[in-house]
């Protein structure tokens, strides 16, 4: 705390980390990585191999954490939170492999992607092993709300997908159309996996509603983050290359954005470079100062905030804790990420 980070085109944010969460965390968080290990076996040596690749990459797994932050907050003691972060995890590296392949994308957190190195059948083969592993821990829990809660999120995370695709590199798509993309791809995890925390222990349905509106929101802003960042100069801080989105022609907020408010002649640009895939080298760096000129990352930052607000007074229901903190700290720290 207390490093103020300025993102290009934006106002200046305060520099958070989510090191109290994890830190809390950290003992959960240790049965989660063995219960990974252990779930991702298996006697076809390329399941593990291609899911170990994936799982290992860095990612900070903060929707698991999420799981298992929220059941501590509630007041949680057993062990079936431990299955239902695990579960979580699964889900999220299964989209990933998914989402590459539909994607076409070369690179996953600086690394290349599953599909580069095994193919595109293998990687959707296994990213449905794993979700098939995170419906078996699922049951496990003996708790049907759980599974209705996390089966329905796989159920609008795919519907997401198919909504993308009607979407893609349409630059005529509207900003309410976008947010429904995000709403399901992104959101609708991270809501599942902070409401389940609330679920298995017990907890009434207004704490429930709660923590689902708090890990919606959080999602939405945790997306928009991501969409300003891939054009602010600061996605190399995390271990991706500047400009993945426009390479691949996807359709973001920034885009979104920029098109709407640019003139004629820079919409023919963006139909150019997205919708007709015909890119030159100077043409990312073009792209940026339509987004600078209009303001795009800016505001697609400002949204962030305003889900980031909202996600922040769904938790106002809950007594003060340090769990509690942390977990508004992490709120901070996706609306405000530059490291």
């Amino acid at each position: 705390m207390g490093v103020v980070i300025a993102f290009e085109g934006g106002e200046e944010k305060h520099r958070a980390t989510i090191d109290a969460l994890t830190a809390l965390v950290e003992p959960d968080m240790a049965r989660v990585n063995e219960a990974i290990l252990q779930r991702a076996q298996s006697h076809v040596e390329l399941i593990p191999e291609l899911a170990g690749h994936l799982i290992n990459s860095g990612g900070k797994r903060i929707r698991p954490m999420l799981t298992l932050a929220a059941a501590r907050m509630c007041g949680y003691a057993g062990a079936d939170h431990v299955r239902l972060a695990t579960a979580v995890e699964f889900m999220h590296t299964a989209t990933l492999l998914h989402d590459d392949v539909v994607d076409e994308s070369d690179m996953r957190r600086g690394k290349q992607a599953a599909r580069i190195i095994w193919g595109n059948q293998a990687s959707v083969l296994v990213g449905d092993y794993l979700l098939g592993q995170a419906f078996k821990m699922m049951v496990e829990t003996g708790s049907l709300e759980s599974l209705r809660i996390l089966s329905h999120a796989a159920a609008v995370i795919a519907e997401g997908e198919v909504l993308q695709l009607s979407v893609s590199q349409d630059t005529s798509t509207t900003e309410d159309a976008y947010l429904q993309v995000i709403g399901a791809k992104t959101a609708a995890l991270f809501s599942a996996a902070a409401e389940v925390g609330a679920v298995i222990a017990a907890r009434p349905k207004a704490e429930q509603a709660a923590l689902e509106s708090f890990g919606r929101n959080l999602g939405i802003a945790f997306q928009l983050i991501d969409d300003a960042l891939d054009y602010s100069g600061k996605q190399a801080l995390m271990g991706k290359s500047t400009g993945d989105d426009f390479r691949e022609r996807k359709i973001t907020l920034p885009v979104v954005l920029s098109f709407r408010r640019g003139n004629k002649e820079e919409r023919s640009f963006w139909k150019r470079t997205l919708e007709e895939g015909d890119q030159t080298t100077d043409d990312l760096l073009y792209a940026r100062k339509l987004m600078e000129r209009h303001g795009a990352i800016a505001d697609t930052i400002e949204r962030a905030g305003h889900y980031g607000d909202i996600a922040r007074d769904a938790m106002a229901i809950f007594p003060e804790s340090e769990w509690k903190s942390a977990l508004l700290e992490a709120v901070d720290f996706c609306v405000a990420r530059a490291y």
